[in-house]
């Protein structure tokens, strides 16, 4: 464990997030996503649900705010239904950690496997509930220089 980053976030996905670069998208998946048909570099995070690990991240880096939807969830295929409480809960955090955040973009199916090929990484969580993946991008993290 060390100081301030949340339990949820593991070592290797702690090494995953110190090396993405802005701009760079990864896909919090739920524990039925063909992660690994689809990505090289996939992180599992068994047991853990989204919005604490969406949490813990948000709290190390930010969304990118030079896009238009620094986030994205899968589209309902149609005669599916969306649970709106899996968004609701998703937004809760991202509220919490950058305020102003642009809306959630829900993009097609096939599009969402096409962002998760380019993507930088997939995580495999614990989730169940059907379209709970997401994808955030990062931002650029301000630099802050202290004079000592």
């Amino acid at each position: 464990m060390l100081i301030g980053i949340a339990p949820v976030i593991s070592p290797a996905l702690l090494d995953v997030l110190f090396r993405m670069g802005h701009g760079d998208e990864w896909v919090l998946a739920d524990a039925f996503f063909p992660g690994d048909s689809w990505n090289s570099r996939v992180i599992r995070a068994d047991g853990i649900r989204i919005p604490a690990l969406l949490d813990g991240i948000l709290q190390l880096i930010n969304l990118d705010s030079y896009v238009p939807h620094p986030v994205m969830m899968m589209q309902a295929a149609p005669g599916d239904t969306l649970d709106p409480s899996v968004e609701l809960a998703y937004r809760k955090v991202i509220d919490l950690r950058g305020p102003g955040t642009a809306p959630i973009e829900r993009i097609e199916r096939f599009a969402f496997y096409e962002r998760t090929r380019k993507a930088y990484g997939v995580v495999m969580t614990g989730e169940t509930v059907t379209y709970e993946n997401i994808i955030p991008k990062k931002g650029v993290i301000p630099v802050v220089i202290e004079k000592i």
